[in-house]
């Protein structure tokens, strides 16, 4: 199985690793390490999480109130976005689709 990080989810972990760095310095570096273990799982688990949003498959992370919303396309993980659960849920929806 292929992952395929798409840019709006690479800024996503950007943006995810500063908020928490400014919380506490290593705590950035944490949240990005957790969160690529979460994203690489789906080279096993790709397609068993639930549906949500269209075609898009919501895994939820481990550590962090934060979620991967990907898609598979044959044996392509394509992961559009990381966002964060406590956004509004509107927003949420506009950016995982």
């Amino acid at each position: 199985m292929r992952i395929e990080l798409l840019d709006p989810a690479k800024d996503d972990l950007v943006d995810g690793y500063w908020f928490y760095e400014k919380q506490s310095p290593g705590l950035g570096a944490y949240f990005r390490d957790s969160l690529i273990a979460d994203i690489e799982s789906l080279r096993l688990y790709a397609g068993i999480h639930r549906v949500v949003h269209g075609p898009c498959h919501r895994l939820l992370a481990k550590r962090f109130p934060f979620a991967v919303y990907y898609r598979l396309i044959g044996e392509t993980v394509r992961v559009h976005a990381v966002l964060d659960c406590r956004r509004e849920p509107a927003w949420i929806r506009s950016r995982a689709t």
